[in-house]
Order: structure tokens, then sequence, then C-alpha cells
């Protein structure tokens, strides 16, 4: 799920706005909020990133 670089500068997570990073390649396609305190994990469907807190996971 490679999302282009320029896409990825600009997405945010929708909870605390901070940067997002992808997943691991072995792992399920997600993209990962890079905050400490919030580290919510919004999933991709179908290569398209679903950016809602409601659908987002807390990593374990």
């Amino acid at each position: 799920m490679p999302l282009e670089a320029s896409l990825l500068d600009i997405l945010a997570c929708p909870a605390c706005h901070a940067p997002l990073r992808e997943s691991e390649p072995d792992a399920d396609p997600e993209l990962i909020c890079t905050s400490d305190t919030c580290g919510l994990a919004y999933p991709v469907r179908d290569d398209i990133p679903v950016l809602l807190v409601d659908e987002a996971r807390r990593p374990a």
C-alpha cells in the first residue's frame, strides 16, 4: 500500500492533527498516528485511507 509521498505529507490524524506514517509492509495496511499520546491506527481499504476516528483502532 505505498502511498505517494506528497499525499502522506499532507495527511494528518483527524483526532490530534499529528503526522501519519504507513504501517510495516508485512502488516495490515494502516496509517498510524505518530503522536505519543494518540497513536490511533486508521485502516486502508482498497488503497483508500479511512480517516474516521470511529473506524480507527488503538494499537496494542
